[in-house]
């Protein structure tokens, strides 16, 4: 839902934006006599006399303020601030399904979700994320739609439902690129994520500006420009022949390091990643966000061995993106370039580069 409000509006505010809209009107003011006539259908078709004998009351002000605002009505309008007052604060993970499988509690332990009014930050082991969302509280369930600003899906958005029973709260997700879900659940393949949350704090959080839209530069523009939708030809010379190189790469990898853009995550993050590869089909994820789902291919002739990537899933669906690997011991590095930038050369990731590094190490089966 599209609307004209401020970032963390206030109902008394509005309340009193409708008494002195007629005030004003009472008055003879034009600019209010323009404002009935545009946004209220009572008015529509009246001049600006008819509207100022016309005995409006204060539930027609509100209705105007309503309409000016985005809403059909003043208590719809009324039901929004009170929802986004009612999600502000800090909230803690109780659960978290992604596709069907439960993230485990420890991946969710460090992770917490703040609003306050339409500003939000989720923060997470492998990385913070900040944005805007809107509600509209006229759908049943409720619907959430979220635009990421910051962090590592900055640019996307999600777009879920979510209900709210006191200092519990529900919200069930498309992961970037999905469809919304209409309920309150997940399964294997479904494209959703379904949290559950318990309140830790009804104060407003500190420093939740929704984060600051990074400008790209012209060379990042012109790559995003060059990276077309794959065509159902190179869709399909994804399909490979499994070879004992991609068969070495199946099974379930921890994470030993990773860069994006130049900048290392933690180490005491890297244990709520993995990554799992079957047949030439690979999923990154971490604290239960997917980070990459792509099928793969490699060139075994080239030096350093070249890699792509054909992503299933997220704001890069069906874009290829291409890259580099090498074995080092039992480990295996990979480096990536964002869709539309060329291959990497070598195994450097200076800072504005949009490339990605990681290494991993199989685990162990039991």
């Amino acid at each position: 839902m599209a609307t004209k409000l401020p970032a963390r509006p206030n109902l008394d505010h509005l309340r009193r934006q409708a008494k002195t809209l007629l005030s004003e009107l009472k008055d003879g003011d034009a600019a209010a006599a323009r404002a009935f006539i545009t946004f209220l259908p009572e008015a529509k078709r009246m001049s600006p006399a008819k509207v100022r004998a016309a005995g409006f009351r204060l539930a027609d002000a509100q209705s105007v303020v309503a309409r000016k605002t985005g809403f059909g009505s003043w208590p719809l309008l009324s039901r929004h601030v009170q929802a986004l007052r009612d999600l502000e604060g800090e909230w803690r993970f109780v659960g978290m399904q992604i596709d069907g499988a439960d993230v485990p509690a420890a991946a969710l332990a460090q992770s917490r979700l703040l609003f306050d009014g339409d500003r939000f930050r989720m923060e997470s082991p492998e990385a913070n994320y900040d944005g805007v969302f809107t509600i509209d509280v006229g759908e049943e369930p409720m619907r959430i739609d979220i635009d990421f600003v910051g962090g590592p899906e900055a640019g996307n958005q999600s777009y879920g439902i979510f209900e709210q029973h006191g200092d519990q709260l529900t919200i069930c997700l498309s992961v970037v690129g999905a469809t919304r879900p209409r309920a309150f659940s997940t399964k294997s393949g479904s494209g959703h994520a379904l949290e559950r949350l318990r309140r830790a704090s009804i104060a407003r959080p500190a420093d939740v500006t929704g984060g600051t839209r990074r400008e790209k530069s012209s060379a990042s523009k012109a790559s995003e420009a060059s990276a077309p939708v794959a065509t159902a030809a190179e869709a399909a010379a994804f399909d490979v022949a499994m070879t004992p190189l991609l068969r070495r790469l199946e099974g379930e990898w921890a994470p030993v390091q990773l860069v994006r853009d130049g900048e290392e995550m933690p180490d005491s993050w890297l244990s709520y990643g993995s990554r799992t590869m079957k047949g030439n089909e690979t999923k990154i994820v971490f604290g239960g966000q997917v980070m990459v789902h792509a099928k793969m291919r490699l060139d075994e002739r080239a030096t350093p061995i070249a890699v792509d990537y054909l992503n299933l899933s997220g704001g890069q669906k069906n874009r290829i993106s291409l890259g580099i690997v090498e074995w080092i011991g039992d480990e295996v590095r990979f480096l990536m370039a964002a869709p539309g930038q060329p291959r990497p050369a070598s195994f450097s990731v200076p800072s504005g580069t949009e490339l990605t590094l990681s290494r991993w190490r199989k685990r162990e089966t039991r």
